[in-house]
């Protein structure tokens, strides 16, 4: 985007200095965490998994120059076996997540495949789900629900994909199954990259055509980008169906990411 001297500092690009200095210390970090991955998390505790996991989240957005913001019912640390429902807008939101909670992710399968990022995911525990194979949901339920279960935290995008941030697209309601098979708690997350004058930051959404590498790039470019994060109100599980239950989460994060229309409460198998 060309830039006059009027142009707001937040969307002129970083010097070029600044820039260099980013990518070295997204290099080292990415070096340390491919360690961890390989020598320490294998024989790690779950307690020191997740540290190591929140610890190299949190560190990897300080490497990006990424600040996170929250609002709304922040869980407790003491929060273990929820399933978080969110809108999903960038890679970024894993991280940002995950800095806060140690989180398990249910993922495409293809991320499994994404040069040395794709292993970092696979070490950490996320779930892995075929959407070209219709059955594969009932077995990551099933997954889903055992770790449930057992006190990991999971997360799961229901839109499917990601988004500009400037809609919230229907939640397909079958991994949510799992909270219902857990009997435990959902919280809906309502992501948003906004703009220091409040407008959204596009620039920061991996969506469409956009690659890992641009989508990386771009943050590196970018002065200060802002990630928020706003935590709705915890739904019981069990006093909902699937459908209800997904439709319910969506009317949540969509009131509170666009308050002044009205919610779309469509949900899908």
């Amino acid at each position: 985007m060309p830039t006059t001297p009027f142009t707001p500092k937040y969307l002129r690009q970083t010097p070029f200095l600044i820039r260099g200095w980013r990518i070295t210390c997204i290099c080292l970090h990415t070096l340390t965490g491919l360690a961890l991955a390989a020598f320490v998390l294998p024989v790690a505790s779950r307690k020191v998994r997740r540290t190591l996991i929140q610890w190299w989240c949190r560190w990897l957005l300080g490497c990006f120059n990424i600040s996170t913001t929250v609002s709304g019912t922040l869980p407790g640390k003491e929060t273990h076996g929820v399933l978080f429902v969110a809108n999903h807008i960038s890679w970024a939101d894993i991280h940002a997540i995950n800095a806060l909670f140690p989180v398990r992710f249910v993922a495409k399968l293809e991320v499994r495949s994404w040069p040395i990022f794709g292993y970092l995911v696979k070490k950490s525990g996320t779930i892995f789900i075929n959407r070209t194979r219709q059955r594969d949901a009932a077995r990551v339920v099933q997954i889903a629900s055992n770790a449930l279960k057992l006190k990991d935290n999971l997360c799961v995008f229901p839109e499917g994909t990601t988004t500009e941030g400037d809609q919230v697209l229907p939640f397909k309601s079958s991994l949510i199954q799992a909270a219902i098979d857990a009997d435990t708690l959902v919280i809906p997350v309502a992501i948003r990259y906004p703009q220091p004058d409040g407008s959204l930051n596009k620039a920061a959404a991996y969506a469409g055509e956009t690659t890992m590498p641009e989508s990386m790039l771009a943050f590196i470019h970018m002065h200060r980008p802002t990630v928020h994060l706003h935590f709705c109100e915890p739904i019981l599980a069990r006093e909902l169906g699937r459908q209800a239950l997904a439709e319910l989460a969506h009317a949540d994060i969509t009131n509170v990411l666009y308050p002044s229309t009205a919610p779309s409460h469509q949900a899908v198998a």
